[in-house]
């Protein structure tokens, strides 16, 4: 056949349809528009709002004033590292428990010999479709001791009847705890997936070699399934350092007990929409210069997870 027969266009009804060109971005078009309208132009405009201070109606320009007063300020400095350094252990939890789990979940229901692992896969995954608030305080009724203390004493548990919620030194860990048993299901499903993935013919000639289930883990299916890990990695630092309605529905979004739950996402919510208390007047352009400076350190942790952990050809 003809090469020039191939790449000749198709007619019909007096146009045709060539094999390239750049009419693909209609179909992208809209996507791009929303990404625009309700991502882009919001975080840009973020940007120019953390060069002003004062609310509506009464802003005046100030430059970097902002970010100079979020590092310098004695008490907004303080407010800032201390949310930063909380977001890092709620990450540092749900890295090493929540998708560690997750993986080792996905490696059992993925074993050949499993049995109903897809009633398993809904049962891990239900407590993700359960809305965040309603988890929260759910949670919190159980863990109020003049709640759940008579049942724990008649159950012989009486030792777990505490304020595990009014004490700086298990609040934090309490609500990550929480935060890794509700999400549990992403991570899970997504190595799932990838380990479904995965050519059997490699799996059943590493058992003809005399691999085990261990040495199959280890040698062939999580190197196959790095860039899901730098996915999920991705995803979990992003939405943790956006997280908001598990502190706000467990702790209130004042961070208590004396800013011991307090993340960025609520720093973020007391500065530039509520208003931090005693004053309770919010400061927009402050609230701004801290999500436009998380913005960078996320992209900062987000680039080079992306670079060590793409697939290779």
């Amino acid at each position: 056949m003809d090469a020039r027969a191939i790449t000749r266009p198709i007619r019909r009804g007096g146009g045709s349809i060539r094999p390239s060109g750049a009419y693909w971005i209609w179909y992208i078009l809209p996507a791009l528009l929303v990404y625009a309208v309700f991502m882009a132009y919001p975080m840009l405009d973020s940007v120019r709002l953390s060069l002003y201070e004062g609310t509506t109606g009464a802003r005046r320009f100030v430059g970097v004033a902002n970010y100079v007063k979020l590092f310098t300020d004695a008490v907004v400095s303080q407010r800032f590292w201390n949310a930063f350094g909380n977001t890092w252990v709620f990450f540092a939890f749900h890295m090493l428990l929540q998708n560690v789990l997750g993986i080792f979940f996905a490696h059992l229901l993925t074993n050949r010999t499993m049995r109903g692992s897809g009633i398993y896969q809904s049962i891990i995954f239900i407590p993700c479709t359960i809305a965040v608030l309603v988890t929260g305080y759910m949670f919190k009724m159980m863990l109020n001791p003049m709640w759940a203390g008579p049942t724990l004493k008649n159950i012989g548990l009486a030792f777990l009847s505490r304020p595990w919620l009014g004490e700086r030194s298990t609040a934090l860990t309490v609500i990550s705890l929480v935060s890794c048993w509700q999400w549990l299901g992403i991570p899970t499903m997504m190595f799932v997936a990838g380990f479904q993935g995965i050519d059997e013919d490699l799996l059943e000639a590493a058992s003809i070699e005399g691999a085990n289930n261990w040495h199959q883990f280890w040698r062939i299916k999580l190197p196959l399934v790095i860039p899901v890990v730098g996915m999920i990695a991705i995803l979990t630092f992003v939405s943790n350092f956006n997280a908001f309605d598990v502190i706000y529905s467990m702790a209130t979004p004042n961070g208590s007990p004396d800013y011991a739950t307090d993340l960025i996402g609520t720093l973020f919510y007391r500065y530039g929409v509520a208003g931090e208390h005693p004053i309770g007047i919010p400061e927009p352009g402050l609230g701004a210069a801290v999500s436009t400076t998380v913005f960078a350190m996320l992209l900062c942790g987000v680039i080079p997870t992306l670079r060590a952990t793409r697939g290779k050809e």
